[in-house]
Protein backbone atom coordinates (compact mmCIF):
# COMPACT_ATOMS: atom_id res chain seq x y z
CA UNK A 1 0.00 0.00 0.00
CA UNK A 2 1.11 3.53 -0.74
CA UNK A 3 -0.02 6.78 0.86
CA UNK A 4 -1.63 9.01 -1.79
CA UNK A 5 -3.84 12.04 -1.92
CA UNK A 6 -6.64 12.05 -4.48
CA UNK A 7 -4.61 13.90 -7.08
CA UNK A 8 -1.83 11.31 -6.86
CA UNK A 9 -4.32 8.44 -6.95
CA UNK A 10 -5.92 9.71 -10.16
CA UNK A 11 -2.50 10.17 -11.76
CA UNK A 12 -1.49 6.67 -10.70
CA UNK A 13 -4.65 5.23 -12.25
CA UNK A 14 -3.82 6.89 -15.55
CA UNK A 15 -0.24 5.64 -15.35
CA UNK A 16 -1.41 2.06 -14.67
CA UNK A 17 -3.74 2.08 -17.67
CA UNK A 18 -1.27 3.75 -20.01
CA UNK A 19 1.27 1.05 -19.20
CA UNK A 20 -1.31 -1.68 -19.72
CA UNK A 21 -2.93 -0.39 -22.91
CA UNK A 22 -1.02 1.57 -25.59
CA UNK A 23 -4.33 2.98 -26.90
CA UNK A 24 -4.85 5.01 -23.72
CA UNK A 25 -3.74 8.62 -24.09
CA UNK A 26 -4.31 11.91 -22.28
CA UNK A 27 -4.67 15.43 -23.60
CA UNK A 28 -6.01 18.84 -22.70
CA UNK A 29 -4.89 22.35 -21.89
CA UNK A 30 -1.40 22.34 -20.31
CA UNK A 31 -1.56 18.64 -19.36
CA UNK A 32 1.83 17.83 -20.95
CA UNK A 33 5.03 19.45 -19.75
CA UNK A 34 3.27 21.51 -17.07
CA UNK A 35 1.24 18.54 -15.84
CA UNK A 36 -2.08 20.37 -15.76
CA UNK A 37 -3.13 23.38 -13.72
CA UNK A 38 -3.30 21.18 -10.59
CA UNK A 39 -0.41 18.91 -11.67
CA UNK A 40 -2.63 15.83 -11.94
CA UNK A 41 -0.84 14.66 -15.09
CA UNK A 42 2.61 15.72 -13.91
CA UNK A 43 5.34 13.39 -15.19
CA UNK A 44 3.12 11.44 -17.57
CA UNK A 45 4.40 13.12 -20.73
CA UNK A 46 7.98 12.47 -19.69
CA UNK A 47 7.14 8.82 -19.07
CA UNK A 48 4.93 8.09 -22.09
CA UNK A 49 6.00 10.67 -24.65
CA UNK A 50 4.41 13.57 -26.44
CA UNK A 51 2.33 11.37 -28.73
CA UNK A 52 0.36 9.96 -25.80
CA UNK A 53 0.28 12.92 -23.38
CA UNK A 54 0.00 16.27 -25.11
CA UNK A 55 -1.27 19.82 -24.91
CA UNK A 56 -4.17 21.11 -26.97
CA UNK A 57 -5.27 24.60 -28.03
CA UNK A 58 -7.49 26.50 -25.60
CA UNK A 59 -10.61 25.12 -27.24
CA UNK A 60 -12.82 22.75 -25.26
CA UNK A 61 -14.95 21.93 -28.31
CA UNK A 62 -11.81 20.77 -30.12
CA UNK A 63 -10.63 18.72 -27.13
CA UNK A 64 -13.95 16.88 -26.83
CA UNK A 65 -14.40 16.58 -30.60
CA UNK A 66 -10.97 15.03 -31.03
CA UNK A 67 -11.76 12.61 -28.21
CA UNK A 68 -14.91 11.49 -30.03
CA UNK A 69 -13.04 10.89 -33.26
CA UNK A 70 -10.21 9.02 -31.58
CA UNK A 71 -12.67 6.92 -29.59
CA UNK A 72 -14.27 5.65 -32.78
CA UNK A 73 -10.84 4.59 -34.07
CA UNK A 74 -9.89 2.32 -31.20
CA UNK A 75 -8.21 4.76 -28.84
CA UNK A 76 -9.21 5.35 -25.22
CA UNK A 77 -8.83 9.09 -24.71
CA UNK A 78 -8.67 10.81 -21.33
CA UNK A 79 -9.72 14.34 -22.20
CA UNK A 80 -9.25 16.98 -19.53
CA UNK A 81 -11.59 19.96 -19.39
CA UNK A 82 -9.54 22.32 -17.27
CA UNK A 83 -12.47 23.55 -15.12
CA UNK A 84 -16.06 22.36 -15.02
CA UNK A 85 -17.49 25.72 -16.09
CA UNK A 86 -15.69 25.35 -19.41
CA UNK A 87 -17.72 22.30 -20.49
CA UNK A 88 -20.37 24.52 -22.06
CA UNK A 89 -18.04 24.98 -25.03
CA UNK A 90 -17.97 21.19 -25.47
CA UNK A 91 -21.51 20.07 -24.67
CA UNK A 92 -22.37 19.11 -28.24
CA UNK A 93 -19.31 16.88 -28.55
CA UNK A 94 -19.75 15.37 -25.07
CA UNK A 95 -23.49 15.03 -24.59
CA UNK A 96 -24.64 14.68 -28.20
CA UNK A 97 -21.80 13.07 -30.17
CA UNK A 98 -20.06 10.89 -27.55
CA UNK A 99 -23.13 9.91 -25.54
CA UNK A 100 -25.09 8.81 -28.63
CA UNK A 101 -22.28 7.20 -30.58
CA UNK A 102 -23.09 3.56 -29.85
CA UNK A 103 -26.83 4.08 -30.42
CA UNK A 104 -26.40 6.11 -33.59
CA UNK A 105 -24.02 3.61 -35.14
CA UNK A 106 -26.02 0.55 -34.15
CA UNK A 107 -23.14 -0.66 -32.02
CA UNK A 108 -20.56 -0.28 -34.78
CA UNK A 109 -18.68 2.45 -32.91
CA UNK A 110 -18.09 3.21 -29.25
CA UNK A 111 -16.95 6.34 -27.43
CA UNK A 112 -14.65 4.95 -24.69
CA UNK A 113 -13.74 8.40 -23.40
CA UNK A 114 -13.09 9.76 -19.91
CA UNK A 115 -13.90 13.45 -19.66
CA UNK A 116 -12.01 14.59 -16.56
CA UNK A 117 -12.86 17.91 -14.94
CA UNK A 118 -12.22 19.62 -11.58
CA UNK A 119 -15.24 21.16 -9.85
CA UNK A 120 -16.47 22.25 -6.45
CA UNK A 121 -16.21 25.05 -3.93
CA UNK A 122 -14.45 25.88 -0.72
CA UNK A 123 -11.20 26.90 -2.39
CA UNK A 124 -12.05 30.53 -3.30
CA UNK A 125 -11.54 29.99 -7.02
CA UNK A 126 -12.67 32.30 -9.79
CA UNK A 127 -16.08 32.38 -11.47
CA UNK A 128 -16.99 29.30 -13.59
CA UNK A 129 -14.31 27.22 -11.86
CA UNK A 130 -16.32 25.75 -8.99
CA UNK A 131 -19.87 25.10 -10.19
CA UNK A 132 -21.38 21.65 -9.73
CA UNK A 133 -22.74 20.72 -13.15
CA UNK A 134 -23.37 17.02 -12.69
CA UNK A 135 -27.11 17.62 -13.21
CA UNK A 136 -26.45 18.40 -16.88
CA UNK A 137 -24.77 15.05 -17.38
CA UNK A 138 -27.45 13.12 -15.50
CA UNK A 139 -30.04 14.04 -18.15
CA UNK A 140 -27.83 12.67 -20.91
CA UNK A 141 -28.54 9.03 -21.80
CA UNK A 142 -25.32 7.18 -22.54
CA UNK A 143 -23.15 9.29 -20.22
CA UNK A 144 -21.90 7.79 -16.96
CA UNK A 145 -21.15 10.16 -14.07
CA UNK A 146 -18.53 9.46 -11.40
CA UNK A 147 -17.75 11.67 -8.38
CA UNK A 148 -15.18 10.09 -6.01
CA UNK A 149 -14.73 11.28 -2.43
CA UNK A 150 -11.36 9.74 -1.51
CA UNK A 151 -8.07 8.54 -3.03
CA UNK A 152 -8.84 4.80 -2.92
CA UNK A 153 -12.13 5.20 -4.76
CA UNK A 154 -10.67 7.74 -7.17
CA UNK A 155 -8.03 5.34 -8.44
CA UNK A 156 -10.28 2.29 -8.71
CA UNK A 157 -13.08 4.25 -10.38
CA UNK A 158 -10.71 5.97 -12.80
CA UNK A 159 -9.34 2.61 -13.96
CA UNK A 160 -12.91 1.34 -14.42
CA UNK A 161 -13.81 4.50 -16.32
CA UNK A 162 -10.86 4.19 -18.71
CA UNK A 163 -11.78 0.57 -19.44
CA UNK A 164 -15.47 1.35 -19.99
CA UNK A 165 -16.68 1.37 -23.59
CA UNK A 166 -19.03 4.30 -23.01
CA UNK A 167 -18.20 7.92 -22.19
CA UNK A 168 -17.66 8.80 -18.53
CA UNK A 169 -17.91 12.25 -16.96
CA UNK A 170 -15.33 12.03 -14.15
CA UNK A 171 -15.68 14.91 -11.68
CA UNK A 172 -12.82 15.67 -9.30
CA UNK A 173 -13.56 18.00 -6.38
CA UNK A 174 -10.99 20.78 -6.10
CA UNK A 175 -11.11 20.70 -2.32
CA UNK A 176 -10.24 17.00 -2.22
CA UNK A 177 -7.16 16.98 -4.47
CA UNK A 178 -4.72 17.53 -1.59
CA UNK A 179 -7.02 17.46 1.43
CA UNK A 180 -5.73 14.19 2.90
CA UNK A 181 -3.79 11.04 2.10
CA UNK A 182 -4.99 7.46 2.42
CA UNK A 183 -3.78 3.95 1.70
CA UNK A 184 -4.07 3.13 -1.98
CA UNK A 185 -2.97 -0.22 -3.47
CA UNK A 186 -0.14 -0.04 -5.94
CA UNK A 187 -0.83 -1.56 -9.34
CA UNK A 188 -4.25 -2.14 -10.83
CA UNK A 189 -7.62 -2.63 -9.16
CA UNK A 190 -11.11 -1.56 -10.10
CA UNK A 191 -14.23 -0.36 -8.32
CA UNK A 192 -17.53 -1.19 -9.95
CA UNK A 193 -19.23 1.76 -11.61
CA UNK A 194 -22.71 2.10 -10.14
CA UNK A 195 -21.94 0.70 -6.68
CA UNK A 196 -22.32 2.94 -3.63
CA UNK A 197 -20.46 2.54 -0.35
CA UNK A 198 -21.83 2.74 3.19
CA UNK A 199 -19.10 4.72 4.93
CA UNK A 200 -20.80 4.93 8.32
CA UNK A 201 -23.39 2.56 9.78
CA UNK A 202 -26.45 3.96 11.53
CA UNK A 203 -30.04 3.19 12.47
CA UNK A 204 -31.93 6.50 12.79
CA UNK A 205 -31.48 8.42 9.53
CA UNK A 206 -29.77 7.88 6.17
CA UNK A 207 -27.60 10.67 4.81
CA UNK A 208 -26.86 10.28 1.08
CA UNK A 209 -24.00 12.29 -0.41
CA UNK A 210 -21.18 12.28 -2.98
CA UNK A 211 -17.85 13.98 -3.51
CA UNK A 212 -16.83 16.56 -0.91
CA UNK A 213 -20.28 16.40 0.67
CA UNK A 214 -19.50 12.89 1.95
CA UNK A 215 -17.02 14.41 4.37
CA UNK A 216 -19.49 17.13 5.34
CA UNK A 217 -22.08 14.41 5.97
CA UNK A 218 -19.70 12.36 8.11
CA UNK A 219 -18.92 15.46 10.21
CA UNK A 220 -22.66 15.97 10.67
CA UNK A 221 -23.13 12.32 11.66
CA UNK A 222 -20.43 12.66 14.29
CA UNK A 223 -22.21 15.72 15.68
CA UNK A 224 -25.57 13.94 15.65
CA UNK A 225 -24.14 11.05 17.62
CA UNK A 226 -23.52 13.44 20.52
CA UNK A 227 -27.31 13.78 20.70
CA UNK A 228 -27.83 10.02 20.55
CA UNK A 229 -28.82 10.04 16.86
CA UNK A 230 -27.11 7.35 14.79
CA UNK A 231 -26.85 8.44 11.17
CA UNK A 232 -25.93 6.14 8.31
CA UNK A 233 -23.85 7.82 5.59
CA UNK A 234 -23.86 6.55 2.00
CA UNK A 235 -21.18 7.64 -0.47
CA UNK A 236 -22.83 7.28 -3.87
CA UNK A 237 -19.50 7.27 -5.78
CA UNK A 238 -21.41 7.26 -9.07
CA UNK A 239 -24.54 9.21 -9.92
CA UNK A 240 -25.20 7.46 -13.22
CA UNK A 241 -25.81 4.59 -12.90
CA UNK A 242 -27.31 5.14 -9.45
CA UNK A 243 -27.13 2.39 -6.83
CA UNK A 244 -30.74 2.65 -5.68
CA UNK A 245 -30.56 -0.83 -4.10
CA UNK A 246 -28.06 0.29 -1.45
CA UNK A 247 -30.13 3.41 -0.77
CA UNK A 248 -33.35 1.45 -0.34
CA UNK A 249 -31.68 -1.12 1.91
CA UNK A 250 -30.55 1.68 4.20
CA UNK A 251 -33.94 3.39 4.27
CA UNK A 252 -35.62 0.12 5.19
CA UNK A 253 -33.43 0.21 8.29
CA UNK A 254 -33.61 3.90 9.20
CA UNK A 255 -37.00 4.97 7.73
CA UNK A 256 -35.72 8.51 7.17
CA UNK A 257 -33.39 10.08 4.65
CA UNK A 258 -31.57 13.27 3.66
CA UNK A 259 -29.80 13.89 0.36
CA UNK A 260 -26.86 16.30 0.34
CA UNK A 261 -25.47 17.99 -2.76
CA UNK A 262 -23.24 21.00 -3.28
CA UNK A 263 -25.08 22.03 -6.42
CA UNK A 264 -28.08 24.34 -6.44
CA UNK A 265 -31.20 22.72 -5.01
CA UNK A 266 -33.54 22.66 -8.00
CA UNK A 267 -33.40 19.85 -10.60
CA UNK A 268 -30.16 18.34 -9.35
CA UNK A 269 -29.00 14.85 -8.43
CA UNK A 270 -30.83 15.08 -5.10
CA UNK A 271 -34.18 15.60 -6.83
CA UNK A 272 -33.67 12.47 -8.94
CA UNK A 273 -32.54 10.43 -5.94
CA UNK A 274 -35.62 11.47 -3.96
CA UNK A 275 -37.88 10.59 -6.91
CA UNK A 276 -36.37 7.11 -7.05
CA UNK A 277 -36.68 6.70 -3.28
CA UNK A 278 -40.38 7.52 -3.59
CA UNK A 279 -40.74 4.96 -6.37
CA UNK A 280 -38.94 2.17 -4.53
CA UNK A 281 -39.26 2.82 -0.79
CA UNK A 282 -42.05 5.25 0.01
CA UNK A 283 -43.81 2.78 2.32
CA UNK A 284 -40.68 2.56 4.43
CA UNK A 285 -40.50 6.33 5.04
CA UNK A 286 -41.76 7.93 8.24
CA UNK A 287 -40.95 11.48 7.08
CA UNK A 288 -40.41 13.34 3.79
CA UNK A 289 -36.93 13.07 2.30
CA UNK A 290 -35.17 16.42 2.66
CA UNK A 291 -32.49 18.06 0.54
CA UNK A 292 -29.50 19.98 1.86
CA UNK A 293 -28.03 21.89 -1.06
CA UNK A 294 -26.71 25.16 -2.36
CA UNK A 295 -29.33 27.89 -2.86
CA UNK A 296 -30.84 28.55 -6.27
CA UNK A 297 -28.48 31.35 -7.20
CA UNK A 298 -25.42 31.60 -9.40
CA UNK A 299 -22.31 30.37 -7.61
CA UNK A 300 -21.20 33.29 -5.40
CA UNK A 301 -17.97 35.20 -5.42
CA UNK A 302 -15.26 33.95 -3.07
CA UNK A 303 -16.01 36.49 -0.34
CA UNK A 304 -19.37 34.87 0.52
CA UNK A 305 -18.66 31.32 -0.69
CA UNK A 306 -18.61 29.80 2.80
CA UNK A 307 -22.12 31.07 3.52
CA UNK A 308 -23.40 29.45 0.32
CA UNK A 309 -22.02 25.93 0.70
CA UNK A 310 -23.84 23.19 2.67
CA UNK A 311 -22.44 22.73 6.18
CA UNK A 312 -22.56 20.04 8.87
CA UNK A 313 -24.87 22.31 10.89
CA UNK A 314 -27.41 22.43 8.06
CA UNK A 315 -27.33 18.64 7.76
CA UNK A 316 -27.75 18.24 11.52
CA UNK A 317 -30.79 20.54 11.41
CA UNK A 318 -32.32 18.56 8.55
CA UNK A 319 -31.71 15.26 10.34
CA UNK A 320 -33.43 16.48 13.49
CA UNK A 321 -36.31 17.76 11.40
CA UNK A 322 -37.01 14.39 9.79
CA UNK A 323 -36.62 12.58 13.12
CA UNK A 324 -39.09 14.93 14.83
CA UNK A 325 -41.58 14.81 11.95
Amino acid sequence: MAQMNMLEAIRDAMRVEMKRDPNVLAFGEDVGKVGGVFRVTEGLQEEFGEERVFDTPLAESAIAGMAVGMGTQGFRPIAEIQFVGFIFEALDQMFVQAARMRYRSGGRYNAPIVFRTPFGGGVKAAELHTDSLEGLALQTPGMKVIVPSNPYDAKGLMISAIRDNDPVFFMEHLNLYRKFKAEVPEGEYTIEIGKANVVREGSDVTIIAYGMMVHTAVAAAEELEKSGIKAEVIDLRTLMPLDIETIVASIKKTNRAIVVQEAQKTSGAAAEIIAQINEHAILHLEAPVLRVAGPDTVYPFALIEDAWLPTPARIVAAAKKVIEF
